[in-house]
């Protein structure tokens, strides 16, 4: 069973940075793809970024590129969402979910990120 655990949220100013981590455990890492995801109050939940196991290919939501990034350790078992000049906007629960086939079936917890204006 896929297990995932997510650190790192806090509150931040706006303009600051947070790295969140994503601790997987219970799966072969080449097998799966890992992927953040946040949601808002009152807001559907939206797909952040995501990574591929096997080549590292990666994603990001149009409203974060060129502030957050995505990357693994050697051994994929930890996937960082390093997020820079936050904003208000990108306040959220954040989810690192994985996904072996066309579906996420995997979720963690969840942790609370808060910028402040």
């Amino acid at each position: 069973e896929v297990q995932l655990v997510e650190s790192g949220g806090g509150l931040v100013q706006t303009g600051g940075s947070l790295t969140l981590s994503c601790a997987a455990s219970g799966f072969t890492p080449n097998n799966y793809n890992i992927g953040w995801f946040r949601q808002a109050p009152g807001k559907e939940r939206e797909g952040v970024s995501c990574i591929t196991s096997n080549d590292d290919e990666t994603y990001y939501l149009d409203s974060v590129k060129g502030r957050f990034t995505i990357s693994s350790d050697n051994a994929k078992t930890t996937v960082y969402l390093h997020m820079n000049n936050l904003k208000p906007e990108d306040t959220a629960v954040y989810y690192c979910a994985a996904r072996r086939g066309v579906e996420y079936d995997s979720w963690g917890q969840g942790t609370q990120v808060t910028v402040s204006s």
